[in-house]
């Protein structure tokens, strides 16, 4: 409820109008004070999304791999990229039925 930015005050507003925010949170390692704040975050609706590599894209580049990430990001916003490997044609953006 206490904001120190535009970004966090942005934050804010998503969880209060029950909007999805998801959180690629890339700092580690993490401690005790990020995990708790993480575990209220995702108790308030929250995802949270650590971009990490998908080895079993088996990415051959860097690119690849950050498309991979900002892809399944995307997914939770129930769009879809072309650039995502899936594991097949049933698995997609949240809702979406098979379409991947």
């Amino acid at each position: 409820g206490v904001t120190a930015s535009l970004l966090t005050r942005a934050a804010d507003v998503t969880l209060k109008e029950r909007r999805p925010l998801v959180l690629m949170v890339r700092e580690t390692p993490l401690h005790l004070g990020h995990l708790r704040t993480m575990v209220k975050l995702s108790e308030m609706g929250a995802v949270i999304a650590p971009p990490l590599p998908a080895f079993y894209a088996k990415p051959q580049s860097l690119e690849e791999m950050v498309d991979q990430s900002v892809g399944r990001a995307l997914d939770l916003f129930g769009l879809a990229w072309e650039p995502v490997k899936r594991w097949g044609l049933d698995i997609g953006p949240i809702g979406t039925k098979g379409e991947g």
